[in-house]
């Protein structure tokens, strides 16, 4: 499995505040990423695997959404997170 318990703990330790911080947006922010990392390796190899590029697709969308969220509330902490994960907003 590529996404067990220690993984996503070292995620949440290292954008969250705390190794049990899964609900802040960086930290949700920086799991979407991850995920989304992978999902993108698994299509290059897998092109017709449509049910998997939907779920690419949405977890995109939710990304999306959470940066837009955190954008409107904190824009030190978007700025922070987009400059942490290597996104290009």
């Amino acid at each position: 499995m590529y996404l067990d318990a220690a993984k996503k703990q070292e995620i949440f330790g290292t954008y969250g505040k705390s190794n049990t911080d899964t609900g802040s947006a960086e930290s949700q922010i920086a799991l979407f990423s991850y995920r989304i990392a992978r999902l993108t390796e698994h299509l290059k190899a897998n092109r017709k695997d449509y049910s998997t590029q939907r779920a690419l697709t949405m977890l995109v969308g939710k990304r999306r959404s959470l940066l837009k969220y955190l954008k409107e509330r904190d824009i030190e902490r978007y700025r922070a997170i987009i400059a942490k994960l290597g996104l290009r907003r």
